[in-house]
């Protein structure tokens, strides 16, 4: 039996941010890995690898338009989707490495293998056949999520979002069910590259977790770059043959349908947690009817010394998330065994940003419009265009724009929308505010540097107020 205070099952952002802060505080750590390379679905197969592939798309869209800033291009552009499929696995490779560095510099020991609770404060590990046995004070559980399949179709054709990292050739035509952060930035990558893109979303609107000004706008341009889009529909059927899937796209409403055949399908409709295999269910861990493990503000489960981070415990499944949740669990963890006298920082679900990174990107905070009506509050609601910025203008990206909700009597600022180039970037500074309680008062206090696309931020504020100075 090898001995250990803390044992971290899964090596996402979530395990690994833990297992360095454990050892930070004196923790003797290990972490077990199931997977060849340490850093979790976010590092290998999501948040990393699709923005590199979305570089290479963006690229290629501004070379298209280098004409307009002066640029002369004489011979072809053109896309060689098996080199932007090697820079992506390049990043990939570069962070995976530098996650084992950061392990071995911390003293954590790494273990491979499928990781099972086997009795209190006991974890066995089972890598191909070759068993451990570790025990642990302390056991957290970071074993993250894999996408939702909604079909038994069982084909190439068929693309989990790993499989649309990893083209051969490029597909002429892609159908995309699903229209949340995962199929709408493979829609941009996609319809950027010269695939012809179709999106069937069951709600009424694309990315029916955003602001429904930010829908709509996205609808636009996606529409606009030649993308098909069906809200409101479901794919009821889908029927492989040798070179192709053909699927039965049916209105919810009036169950108008249409019949489409497509070289790929990549199925982007949810997140499923990995609680199963785990031994579990000789705990008293409780799980939600979803699967998500339920846990407290301090990440505890109702098994004493067993905890749970990230996408296992519940949305919403974001990197960030998952690694705020390790800092809070393991400084909790401290707290009680005396190790640290200062209370951890807690967990504002409200605060938590949502960035896609779809051309243009979106980033989002906090209360939509519809939202905080359906709440009853009293509010005032400004936007501010890239149209009217300078910045935005100069570098020929004025798609777009900033909107805020304020709250009417006490100017909080109660929920941020962007839509544009570099947004995931700014939306920080709205976060921060959030977070530090500011007023509309305050930001409109604020100097911006000019020129820049954050001008937006505080235009915003001004055109809540009716007193807009760049409109």
């Amino acid at each position: 039996m090898d001995k250990y205070e803390v044992v971290i099952i899964g090596s996402g952002p979530g395990g690994y941010i833990a297992a360095i802060r454990a050892a930070q505080l004196g923790y003797k750590v290990a972490i077990v890995e199931r997977e060849d390379n340490l850093g979790g679905v976010c590092l290998n197969w999501g948040c990393i690898p699709t923005k590199a592939l979305l570089k290479s798309a963006q690229l290629y869209k501004k070379i298209l338009s280098a004409s307009s800033f002066g640029i002369k291009i004489t011979g072809d552009v053109e896309v060689d989707i098996q080199s932007i499929v090697a820079h992506s696995r390049d990043a990939v490779a570069k962070l995976s490495c530098g996650v084992s560095m950061l392990m071995k510099k911390n003293g954590v020991k790494v273990y491979k293998g499928c990781a099972r609770i086997a009795g209190k404060g006991e974890v066995h590990v089972d890598n191909d056949g070759v068993k451990s046995a570790l025990s642990a004070k302390h056991i957290i559980l970071a074993t993250g999520g894999r996408p939702r399949i909604a079909t038994n179709l069982d084909t190439k054709l068929l693309w989990s979002s790993k499989d649309a990292m990893l083209p051969e050739t490029l597909p002429k035509s892609l159908l995309i069910i699903g229209s949340g952060a995962i199929g709408i930035e493979f829609a941009s990558f996609y319809s950027t590259i010269g695939s012809k893109v179709t999106i069937v979303e069951m709600q009424d609107r694309i990315l029916p977790l955003e602001d429904r000004d930010i829908s709509l706008s996205m609808h636009e341009i996606l529409k606009n770059q030649g993308v098909d889009i069906f809200t409101a529909c479901s794919v009821m059927d889908l029927v492989q043959s040798a070179s192709s899937i053909t699927a039965q796209i049916v209105n919810s409403g009036t169950e108008d349908t249409v019949t489409s055949s497509f070289e790929r399908v990549i199925c982007a409709i949810g997140i499923l947690p990995n609680s199963g295999n785990l031994g579990l269910e000789d705990t008293k861990v409780q799980l939600d009817k979803g699967g998500f493990i339920i846990t407290d503000g301090m990440c505890q489960t109702s098994e004493p010394g067993i905890y749970a981070i990230g996408d296992v415990a519940g949305p919403p499944c974001l990197a960030h998330k998952a690694s705020h949740e390790a800092v809070i669990c393991v400084e909790g963890i401290a707290k009680k065994d005396g190790r640290i006298s200062t209370a951890p920082s807690t967990l504002h679900k409200n605060n938590i940003p949502s960035c896609i990174y779809s051309i243009p990107q979106i980033a989002s905070v906090g209360l939509t419009e519809d939202a905080a009506k359906t709440q009853g509050l009293e509010i005032k609601v400004g936007i501010s265009r890239a149209s009217c910025n300078g910045k935005a203008i100069a570098s020929g990206e004025s798609e777009g724009f900033v909107k805020v909700i304020l709250c009417s009597k006490t100017g909080e600022l109660l929920g941020a929308h962007m839509l544009g180039s570099e947004v995931t970037e700014m939306i920080n500074g709205y976060i921060v505010g959030r977070q530090l309680e500011a007023t509309d008062l305050d930001i409109a206090h604020t100097i911006f540097p000019h020129p820049t696309l954050s001008e937006m931020m505080h235009s915003a504020i001004l055109s809540a107020w009716k007193e807009p100075l760049d409109s």
